[in-house]
């Protein structure tokens, strides 16, 4: 028995291979099993995602002019609008290839990036075009960037500026004495970049340039994501680093899927361990994974956004797939 499993009450991978969820059907294949993408099995699963289940269903609420509900409101609408939509079809693993998608990732694209830092902003600019330069923050940016990568964008020039942009102005701040000032920590010193900086934002950075492979990496974007991590280890994952036994958000510990801005443990130690890291500072967070599993090797959906989506994702307080395969391959990175 491979090590990981050692840790496990029960195998459920074959629930996971069900074909009435063929994404995880594919993630299982693809991450957990390891089977070639170029099996025919693999190529099948990939292939019934754009046609049966979530992805097909969001895709039909799409626009022909590529944006979801309202097309100004591409953020503020949650979770309907343009953006949250390209999240889940990234998460799901949609293909980027499909003129659907790329519409979709050309309407954020051209209303949400501000053209002149390449952050990702929560509104358009009416005068300039793109993102509005005052209203770029720090986990939309890292959403897109993650997303966009997903979806094929890695090579394109605008994706290259995304990329900077966290780079150049993402921190990861432990309540340090002063805050950073000028643009943008002067508008987003009270909640996302302040002294210490969001750990739903800094996640959701942190996620995004672990999208890119190894071998594209910046020396700029491997110096991030090593403070990007240290920052994380420094807190145990999920807990103040200035009291170890202190947890800042419960919430963290209750799993959801998927998390639109917000984090989880989870999340984090999926973030981690694809940059593999197997730190001691990790393991609690892990043996808060390992506690979650029922007798049947399943982890439950503990919460939802379900009835603000156009979709429902899984079923709240019911074994979740979703979950499920992510803690087996947290689990089996770290363990590995």
């Amino acid at each position: 028995m491979e090590h990981w499993k050692s840790v496990l009450c029960a195998d459920p991978a074959e629930w996971l291979l069900e074909k009435n969820n063929p994404s995880v059907r594919y993630f299982t294949l693809r991450d957990l099993l390891e089977t070639p993408e170029t099996a025919q099995e693999v190529k099948e699963a990939k292939e019934a995602i754009m046609n049966t289940g979530v992805v097909p269903a969001v895709l039909k609420k799409q626009k022909k002019e590529g944006y979801w509900d309202e097309p100004e409101r591409f953020y503020t609408t949650k979770y309907k609008g343009t953006v949250w939509q390209l999240m889940i079809l990234a998460e799901l693993g949609a293909d980027g290839n499909d003129e659907r998608v790329r519409k979709g990732c050309e309407f954020i694209l051209s209303h949400s990036q501000d053209l002149e830092s390449g952050g990702f902003a929560h509104s358009a600019s009416v005068k300039k075009g793109g993102g509005r330069h005052s209203e770029v923050i720090p986990c939309l940016t890292g959403n897109m960037v993650s997303s966009l990568i997903r979806l094929g964008y890695l090579d394109d020039p605008r994706l290259t500026q995304g990329i900077e942009w966290i780079t150049s102005y993402q921190r990861f701040d432990d309540g340090i004495s002063d805050a950073p000032k000028g643009w943008p920590y002067d508008r987003l010193k009270a909640a996302c970049l302040g002294k210490h900086t969001c750990h739903m934002g800094a996640a959701k950075a942190l996620k995004a340039l672990a999208e890119i492979p190894e071998n594209k990496r910046s020396a700029a974007v491997k110096k991030t994501i090593e403070k990007g991590a240290e920052y994380f280890l420094l807190h145990h994952v999920f807990k103040s680093s200035h009291n170890l036994s202190y947890v800042p958000k419960h919430s963290w510990l209750r799993f959801n899927f998927p998390l639109m801005y917000q984090t989880d443990v989870l999340e984090i130690l999926g973030v981690l361990t694809k940059l593999g890291y197997k730190d001691a500072r990790m393991q609690e967070a892990i043996d808060v994974v390992v506690s979650k599993q029922d007798k049947t090797g399943t982890w439950l959906l503990e919460n939802s956004f379900n009835g603000r989506y156009h979709i429902n994702i899984e079923q709240k307080g019911k074994p979740s797939k979703w979950i499920t395969l992510q803690a087996l391959i947290v689990l089996k990175r770290f363990y590995g």
